[in-house]
């Protein structure tokens, strides 16, 4: 069951989701833009973009270590201008959602009621309509994650399009998850403060 922005505003009222900073204002105003539509909330971008630099190694996910330190490795970090980055065609990068999500497996709620939360980031048609791709292939936030959100952002459109902090650039759908799942200790991205996955200041 995926959650109404009045559910999903309930959730964040009680605790079971967590959204911060909380996306503003709740309801529709003059002078204002809601985030809220009917059942997604618009994530911004963050102030830090990855970018990936071209070179002779080899994505091999076979082999051991860790895939965010190897993209660190491999990559040149940018924090965005005030004016913004230019974002070329075919170009790739690696951001970060400004907000953090939280969704608490271990809530009083959630063992009552034999049920907890997951969610999933979209594009948004405004930006997928310049060619943009935001968050490609893995949309799934897990149920007990925890962090910023990594976001894969390629241009595939014929125009630079302009990466601005703060700028709406995906949507949060919230979905009901029947029972309590038991959690894995090798989850590889939880608690991520980076584009690679990184985790620390």
């Amino acid at each position: 069951m995926i959650l109404s922005n009045v559910e999903m505003q309930r959730a964040m009222e009680e605790g079971r989701l967590v959204i911060s900073p909380t996306p503003e204002p709740l309801r529709p105003m003059e002078g204002r833009k809601c985030p809220y539509d009917t059942h997604s909330v618009n994530l911004m971008l963050g102030d830090e973009i990855s970018i990936p630099e071209p070179g002779p190694y080899i994505f091999d996910l076979l082999e051991t270590g860790s895939l965010s330190m190897f993209l660190s490795r491999n990559s040149r970090k940018l924090t965005i201008p005030p004016e913004g980055f230019a974002l070329k065609p075919s170009q790739f990068v690696l951001g970060l959602t400004l907000e953090t999500i939280s969704l608490p497996v271990n809530h009083a709620w959630n063992k009552e009621n034999n049920t907890c939360l997951a969610a999933r980031v979209e594009g948004r048609s405004s930006v997928a309509r310049c060619g943009i791709l935001v968050h490609f292939t893995a949309p799934t936030i897990h149920p007990g994650f925890e962090g910023t959100i990594t976001l894969e952002i390629i241009n595939l459109g014929p125009a630079k399009f302009m990466l601005r902090r703060g700028m709406p650039i995906a949507q949060l759908i919230v979905e009901e998850v029947k029972g309590i799942p038991f959690e894995r200790s090798d989850r590889t991205f939880v608690g991520q403060t980076a584009p690679e996955g990184r985790t620390g200041g």
